[in-house]
């Protein structure tokens, strides 16, 4: 049951933001009593927590077997975009930014998980496309995995980036663009060329 409820939360908070969705509502979604919620969750701060590092680690583990599966490191970033597109399923109520402003401790732990394992995984990923001629041999790999971890979390600031202007897909699409044409070579720029001239077709 815990496992169930985690799930639905999980699924209510992405679509309707982590203040909006009440413990009521999620008990009434389930079909079950609020009293069945407390006894796995003593508050929401607690369920709001467990939903948030168990997304985290679903997450982090699709990025990583995409790492590993991946051609090259620019497809992989577009793979990863797409996964996280279909995983937050067009959001805009941005539950980072909400997690941010409601549950500020959860918030600062999650930021410290995923700056730890972003970090390795970019640094991994120019690296390789380093290796492979598609990224520049004079970037600052340390530099760069930190203004794309900067950058990646900016985005989805909806005081900044408001969603009547931008589109959560569109962020996404447009920072993802603008990061590879700073870094890559002439040979990545051919490679990223026919991944947007497939996509635009």
């Amino acid at each position: 049951m815990k496992s169930k409820i985690c799930s639905k939360a999980q699924e209510m908070f992405l679509e309707l933001g982590f203040k909006s969705v009440t413990m009521d509502d999620i008990a009434n979604a389930m079909g079950i009593s609020k009293k069945t919620i407390y006894v796995h969750f003593a508050n929401k701060t607690k369920l709001v927590q467990e939903t948030t590092f168990n997304m985290f680690d679903e997450v982090s583990n699709k990025i990583e077997s995409i790492r590993i599966t991946a051609n090259n490191p620019i497809t992989e970033l577009y793979e990863v975009k797409l996964f996280l597109m279909r995983y937050l399923k067009g959001e805009k109520v941005s539950p980072q930014f909400q997690l941010q402003k409601f549950y500020p401790t959860i918030h600062q732990e999650l930021q410290k998980k995923q700056y730890a394992f972003m970090l390795d995984s970019v640094k991994r990923s120019l690296e390789k496309g380093i290796a492979l001629g598609l990224f520049r041999d004079n970037i600052d790999i340390e530099f760069i995995s930190r203004m794309y971890f900067n950058g990646m979390n900016g985005i989805k600031n909806r005081e900044v980036f408001t969603t009547e202007l931008f589109h959560p897909d569109y962020l996404m699409e447009s920072y993802l663009d603008y990061h590879l044409r700073a870094i890559v070579t002439q040979k990545g720029l051919r490679q990223l060329n026919k991944i947007t001239l497939t996509k635009a077709s």
